[in-house]
């Protein structure tokens, strides 16, 4: 922590008889921040504050005296303001008075209330006051903090410190507004005050530069509105002298002309000891705290500067002021560059300061622009509606390059920023109407006001080259182009009618566009809630929302009720103008037809429809024109019946023409015609089309579609789309039937129907997936994935046991085929994939469409896994590709583990683990056995290993037995294939252990004991000695598991226990070496928590000292014999017999067995030495840290520092500290002016500005000129 340098903060004004300085003077003495430059000539009855300690006379025993009664009127003060309950002016006035009777004891309670405002429980004496300097009472109220909390007034919360900090600044204007006429011209109670603000403001506890720093800022914006009332009323003297001196010598009244000269002479000096009191503030506080490390000082000095320039523009308003705003926009905290654009919108708002700002303008126009790219939304916000104003001051200052750069934010999905965005439009491109339309009288259609700008809107949608985004630029300006984008009059006229002589009539890409936009304000205005993507939801509507909703859903109805047959007549042959089109009806108040009497419209609007039926084969036509006869085909109204039979007239002739071409089409054999092919399918997209949303059951589409798909597979030459279709239509016709069961009215022959119909197609969709077409391929694997879900064995929740004979499980075949399929055509790579298409962006955007279908793919194999449609050990398959395609899919398969936990998180790890013995499997198959651990491949394994261990987060006690699971799958796959070259040689799937230690963090201390103990029962003697590199696996994950093992008995009996095994090993079989599970075991292991299952076993003989690997010896554990070993199973009491018992001979070492009490007494040895050995070295800790304490404390008693420097409190934050070499104005000239007021009109006139205040030669020399400040360079973004 860096101390900060003990300063001088008394104020000793000098005897200069020049107060005023200009502003361009530069701020070179350090220590100027501490002294006020004052008035030379001392007023009578007044005393410095160098005489503060003396002439208290009578009064200095009374105050000692009066002090204990005063503590309390400090309290006093600090709690009215805290409570806020107290007019603030009653509360000033008593002040007031006190000073007015002992203005010591006064300004005393008011210094306390200040130290009591930053949290500080110390307490100023009298004493103190009188004989120590500010720096040497900052220092003692700074040992004095509460260092249990970082808190204090200002930061804390809860509804008693809510209205802190507003009761704190008022007091602060309260005072100096009462006192303004006398007191604080006294030289002693502002002295006193700024000089005590002033010091803590450059303290190193948060608290006091917080607290001061706004006591400071709110006193000096109260002395600029006094200097503001001194200037006026000087005009106003002037104004009177001149006037009075005017006169002719008859009438003029000396007198009067004396008065007035001696008050405009106390007004000069008034305000001459204001300019100096802002001078210090200003100099000592501002320049200082504007860069400080804490956001929040920051953030009030640059809120308040802005307060003065707006306030006193006369005196504040120019660039050497302005530059403070331009460089903090620089600023790394968004809550400092909000305040810097929120005090600049107050200046730009008040365009006769616009001349004051051009200079500022052209200097920071770029950074304002760029900010509109915020990563804090807030901040973005706020600089475009500043740009907003700029703009509206002047059209010239922007380029078309900046406008351009806040034109694209219309599409934004940040909504606030996307408005700002759309008023900043709006302002460029519609607020210059010519004058003359304004008074000339309302004309409607093309002719009105609005032609113009609703043409204006269209280029520039056009221009954008968004067009799947007009919802989003209709959002952005809804709010302040409402009335035009809804006058859709206007709209109507510019599409049907004729242009008038001389216009210039729309294209075919602008009416598309217009008629797209036209969609997009009719469901704004239908729906009142933001597009997809822009907003958290739909909001409560209000009630004079809901009028306008209702009047805007009326006035539309009555619009395009009539309109919309005629539009949909002109552009009956695009398909894109009438597929948007065709969505209106779905916004229309469909009363309006009935009670308006529209119903000829009506009936013209469905033939209409049904011609372009008839026309059209696009499916996003059919679609539409199925969604509006939905929207229509409601029983609530009065035209159901007209628009019902419209409809069934429309699907029977469809659903005939179909039969009827279909009997021909299947006639004609292995060679079909294709006109006859094309006729099928444009009548099946019909079908397919409207059955999405319509019911077809009575149709009974269900036999010819299988007919049709039979046919496919048979022949094999059917038309991909027709297939396509095919499948389509009859997978609606499951659902449709499906709907029609849940309902409970149907027979039970409708069920067994439907289960008989949906088995029969979900077989015709497993054929189609070995199908030639991928595109075939595709839609049966959708659809089937879709069938599985919705009757699996949830169909029978809530309730629904009746459809329990629908339940579908599918089989291994078509569970395998499933998997087939993803692993065939999902995970493969881009260029295998790629729909080449001419240019390079149309290759991309293909690109970037297939792999939105594969992802789709994906996710719906996936669903079947999480909702246990399929094993979950399927999922293997999916989750060894996390790494290989975790930009494409990781997203995907990491959802689809975490779901898969959270079912069963046992099944999930053995699915992972399985997941890794496949890739292990596969790169054996590639490299051999004798593969580098080294390589690519291997690495690859690990490295998925490490991501799994991540999924299963820090919780270790929820995912406990899932991990153990892990590992003991993983450690029989390791041992489960020997070498054939012979028993001294490693497994071939040892290096497996190497992957498996990826998860050995994830085990509990206790686990991995156990763990480590099943790993045991399948080495032999042998394989606890190998050292050689292939056995490195092995004694890794050894060394993974005894690491934080629970205690170092656990590595003692460890490393007993692992040679003892080979002993008992070697005792229960013959001399093979390899020790292999008993059948028993291996079977009940996976129906068992195997972790819980100990079994005590001995341990035969002694080996030498194992390694130890704790440091700090605990208290050592009592083993009992039964205790020495823990097993991993139940062993029966038949293996329990064979390892007591041995019934073949064993081969002698060539160590000599010993007893089990030899072996305990040789560990609690061994344990005493190491316990002894800790011991020793902790004393010898503990003396150090003593002794290092004890000079800790002696050095802080020496530099009188606090106690205990807590970081809360205390803090390296002074970026103004002279210690911080880093800091950019260090040593430097700082180009800091002296306030000087404007001149009234008998005052000299000001000189001009001599240098470029925005020059970063004007504060800072080469030398340091590349120094960042605050961690960016100010003048070079």
């Amino acid at each position: 922590m860096i101390a900060a340098p003990e300063l001088q903060t008394e104020f000793h004004y000098t005897q200069d008889t020049d107060t005023r300085f200009s502003s361009d003077t530069d701020f070179d003495d350090p220590d100027g921040r501490n002294a006020i430059i004052g008035k030379g000539k001392a007023k009578k009855g007044k005393k410095g504050p160098g005489e503060k300690g003396k002439g208290v006379g009578k009064g200095a025993g009374r105050m000692n005296g009066h002090h204990q009664e005063n503590g309390m009127e400090n309290v006093m003060l600090f709690e009215v303001v805290r409570l806020g309950k107290s007019a603030m002016q009653s509360v000033v006035d008593d002040w007031i008075e006190s000073y007015k009777y002992d203005r010591d004891v006064a300004l005393l309670d008011l210094i306390n209330f200040f130290i009591q405002c930053s949290g500080c429980k110390g307490v100023v004496t009298g004493e103190m006051f009188r004989n120590m300097q500010n720096s040497e009472i900052i220092r003692k109220m700074t040992e004095e903090f509460d260092e249990d909390s970082g808190d204090y007034p200002l930061t804390m919360a809860g509804p008693q410190w809510k209205k802190f900090k507003s009761s704190f600044c008022e007091f602060i204007g309260v005072l100096v507004r009462q006192c303004q006429y006398s007191i604080i011209y006294d030289e002693y109670m502002m002295d006193t005050v700024i000089s005590l603000l002033t010091g803590l403001s450059d303290s190193q506890v948060r608290a006091f530069r917080h607290t001061s720093t706004l006591a400071a800022m709110k006193l000096m914006t109260a002395l600029v509105n006094v200097a503001l009332n001194l200037s006026i009323n000087m005009d106003n003297t002037q104004r009177q002298y001149e006037a009075e001196r005017n006169k002719m010598i008859g009438k003029r009244a000396n007198d009067r002309l004396e008065l007035l000269l001696q008050k405009r002479k106390e007004l000069q000096e008034n305000q001459d000891e204001i300019e100096n009191m802002m001078n210090a503030i200003f100099k000592g506080v501002f320049v200082h705290r504007y860069r400080d490390a804490i956001a929040e000082i920051r953030a009030i000095c640059i809120e308040e500067i802005g307060v003065w320039m707006k306030m006193y523009s006369d005196a504040f308003l120019n660039d050497s002021y302005l530059k403070y705003v331009g460089w903090t926009m620089h600023d790394k905290q968004g809550e400092v560059r909000l305040k810097c654009l929120t005090a600049l919108q107050g200046l730009y708002y008040n365009r006769e300061l616009n001349a004051k700002l051009e200079l500022f303008t052209s200097r920071f126009k770029d950074r304002i622009v760029s900010m509109t790219l915020d990563k804090e939304y807030d901040v973005a916000v706020q600089a475009i509606k500043l740009l907003t104003l700029v703009l509206h001051s002047s059209d010239e200052v922007l380029t078309a390059e900046d406008c351009e750069s806040v034109y694209h934010l219309v599409y934004s999905a940040h909504r606030p920023v996307a408005v700002a965005a759309g008023e900043f439009l709006f302002k460029k491109l519609f607020s210059h109407r010519d004058p003359e339309d304004d008074s000339m009288p309302k004309r409607r259609g093309r002719q009105s006001v609005n032609a113009n700008l609703i043409k204006t809107t269209v280029f520039f949608f056009l221009e954008s080259e968004l067009h799947e985004h007009a919802a989003y630029l209709v959002d952005s300006m809804w709010d302040c182009a409402g009335e035009i984008l809804k006058d859709w009059e206007c709209m109507i006229s510019l599409l049907l009618d004729e242009p008038l002589p001389g216009e210039e009539a729309l294209t075919d890409r602008q009416e598309t566009a217009l008629i797209e936009i036209v969609l997009c304000t009719i469901r704004q205005a239908a729906e009142c809630h933001p597009p997809v993507g822009r907003g958290t939801g739909k909001r409560v509507l209000t009630a004079k929302e809901k009028k306008t909703q209702l009047d805007d859903r009326t006035r539309m109805t009555e619009l395009f009720a009539i309109s919309l047959p005629a539009l949909l007549a002109k552009y009956s042959v695009d398909a894109e103008k009438v597929t948007n089109l065709l969505q209106l009806p779905q916004f229309f108040d469909l009363e309006i037809y009935t009670t308006g009497r529209l119903e000829k419209h009506l009936d013209s609007l469905l033939r209409q429809i049904r011609e372009i039926v008839e026309k059209h084969t696009d499916t996003d036509v059919l679609e539409a024109c199925s969604k509006t006869y939905h929207s229509l085909c409601n029983e609530e109204f009065t035209i159901f019946n007209r628009v019902d039979i419209a409809r069934s007239q429309l699907l029977d002739e469809q659903v005939d023409k179909f039969n009827r071409l279909l009997e021909d089409f299947l006639q004609e054999g292995e060679d079909p015609d294709e006109d006859d092919a094309y006729q099928v399918l444009s009548t099946l997209k019909r079908i397919t089309a409207f059955h999405n949303a319509h019911d077809l059951s009575k149709w009974d589409l269900f036999t010819s579609n299988y007919k049709l798909l039979n046919t496919g597979i048979e022949n094999g030459d059917m038309p991909e789309q027709i297939v396509i279709h095919a499948l389509q239509c009859t997978h609606y016709v499951i659902l449709w039937s499906l709907a029609k069961v849940s309902e409970g009215t149907s027979k039970k022959e409708d069920m067994l129907t439907l289960r008989k119909q949906m088995r029969a197609f979900c077989l015709m969709c497993q054929r189609y997936l070995t199908s030639v077409n991928t595109a075939v391929k595709e839609q049966a694997f959708t659809i089937l994935c879709d069938l599985l879900l919705i009757f699996s064995h949830q169909i029978i929740s809530g309730g629904r046991e009746a459809l329990e004979p629908l339940v579908y499980t599918p089989d291994e075949s078509l569970q395998s085929d499933l998997l087939n399929f993803i692993l065939d055509h999902v995970f493969i790579d881009q260029d295998e994939d790629s729909n080449s298409t001419d240019g390079q962006q149309d290759d991309e955007a293909g690109k970037i469409e297939a792999l939105h279908k594969r992802r789709n793919l994906l996710a719906a194999y996936c669903k079947l896994i999480i909702y246990n449609v399929v094993e979950i050990n399927t999922g293997a398959d999916i989750f060894k590709q996390y790494m290989r395609y975790y930009n494409d899919y990781g997203d995907i398969i990491k959802e689809t583990m975490s779901k898969t936990r959270q079912i069963d998180k046992i099944q999930c790890a053995k699915t992972l683990i399985l997941s890794l013995q496949q890739l292990f499997n596969e790169m054996l198959s590639d490299l051999g056995p004798s593969f580098d651990r080294s390589s690519s491949a291997f690495c690859g394994i690990k490295e998925l290993a490490r991501r799994f261990s991540l999924t299963f987060g820090l919780d270790q006690l929820k995912t406990r037995e899932a991990i153990a699971m892990l590992h003991k799958d993983g450690i029989e796959f390791a041992f489960k294939e020997p070498n054939p070259q012979g028993e001294g040689h490693p497994p071939l799937n040892l290096a497996f252990l190497d992957i498996l230690s990826e998860f050995s963090s994830k085990l509990m201390r206790q686990d991995k004991r156990t763990v480590h103990m099943y790993l045991e029962r399948f080495m032999t003697f042998q394989m606890a000695l190998q050292r050689e590199d292939c056995w490195l696996p092995l004694i890794s994950y050894r060394n993974s598991l005894q690491a934080g093992g629970d205690d170092d008995t656990m590595s003692v009996v460890s490393g007993i226990s692992s040679r003892g095994s080979s002993v008992r090993s070697k005792k229960a079989k013959p001399a093979t070496g390899k020790r292999k599970l008993p059948e028993e075991e291996s079977s009940s292991s996976s129906s068992e928590v195997w972790m819980s299952r100990e079994q005590s076993m001995q341990t035969p003989i002694m080996m030498p000292s194992p390694h130890l690997t704790s440091t700090i010896m605990r208290e050592p554990k009592r083993l009992r014999p039964e205790e020495s070993y823990m097993g991993v199973y139940t062993m029966t009491p038949d293996q329990q017999q064979q390892h007591t018992h041995p019934q073949t001979p064993q081969p002698q070492h060539h160590q000599t067995p010993m007893d089990y009490n030899t072996q305990v007494t040789w560990m609690l040895a061994q344990r005493q030495q190491q316990e002894e050995v800790a011991r020793q070295q902790q004393e010898r800790a503990m003396n150090y840290a003593k002794l290092r304490s004890n000079l800790q404390h002696a050095i802080r008693r020496g530099t009188g520092l606090m106690e205990d420097d807590e970081e809360p409190i205390v803090e390296d934050v002074m970026m103004s500290s002279e210690g911080r070499i880093e800091d950019l104005n260090e040593g430097m000239d700082f180009d800091t002016m002296d306030i000087d007021l404007p001149p009234s009109k008998n005052r000299r006139e000001r000189s001009e500005l001599k240098p470029d205040f925005f020059d970063p030669a004007s504060i800072m020399d080469e030398s340091v000129r590349s120094t960042h400040f605050l961690g960016y360079d100010a003048f070079q973004r």
